[in-house]
């Protein structure tokens, strides 16, 4: 990868999940779900570091087991639904300043979306270093359409488009696109610290498959990516 920048992987990773219980160390496939994604950024060779922050020991103890850096828990207060990415990440930067490691970039990465490719994370990655903008994040052409079959409660109670157009739209394919954010967040870490958002009017899309970007929300949708893990590992 032509850049001089150091770029570090990020994984956040709470004990305390509610739409998937203990996902992040649930078995897919034939390892832990946080496994795939600590793998998959260590053999990209793309990153200085791969680190996890989370408060929970069991995961941290799988992290470790799967060459990830654990160099700190996350405290509590950062740890419950109601703490921002926004605030792991500004916790995480500071205290991974703290501790020597070295990195212009933090690559935030979901591992509930495990089947993003590597190739997909360095095109992302040379977007961010070719463009002047604050970030990249990679997202999908999704479907689902805020101007076309999309809706939600109006003032009277009744249903009508999230989105409005001045002419209706017919046809989904008539539609504006719309995107799925998914799972791959690089940030100048300079600008994130100034700005304190992830997402800033100097954002710019980094476009992967549908195929890839599964993102697991829900059990049905676990039991879909464990079907897809199975499979490509042929067990």
């Amino acid at each position: 990868m032509s850049t001089k920048l150091k770029s570090l992987c990020f994984i956040g990773a709470r004990g305390g999940s509610k739409g998937v219980k203990n996902k992040n160390i649930r078995k897919l496939g034939d390892k832990p779900l946080i496994a795939h994604t600590i793998i998959c950024a260590l053999e990209s060779k793309l990153f200085e570091n791969v680190v996890v922050s989370t408060e929970d020991h069991q995961i941290a103890k799988i992290a470790k087991k799967y060459g990830a850096d654990v160099p700190f828990m996350r405290p509590k207060k950062l740890s419950t639904d109601s703490a921002s990415m926004i605030d792991v990440l500004n916790h995480g930067i500071k205290k991974l300043n703290s501790l020597g490691y070295k990195f212009d970039v933090i690559v935030n990465r979901d591992c509930t979306v495990p089947f993003i490719k590597n190739s997909d994370i360095k095109g992302a990655l040379e977007l961010l270093t070719r463009e002047k903008c604050d970030g990249v994040v990679t997202v999908y052409q999704q479907h689902l359409n805020p101007y076309f079959n999309m809706m939600e409660i109006g003032k009277n109670g009744f249903l009508e488009m999230s989105k409005k157009l001045k002419r209706p739209i017919q046809r989904r394919q008539d539609a504006p696109i719309v995107y799925q954010l998914n799972g791959v967040f690089c940030l100048r870490v300079k600008n994130f610290l100034l700005n304190k958002k992830i997402l800033t009017s100097k954002t710019l899309p980094y476009e992967i498959p549908v195929s890839t970007g599964l993102m697991i929300d829900t059990e049905m949708e676990f039991q879909i990516a464990d079907m897809i893990a199975k499979k490509q590992i042929k067990i």
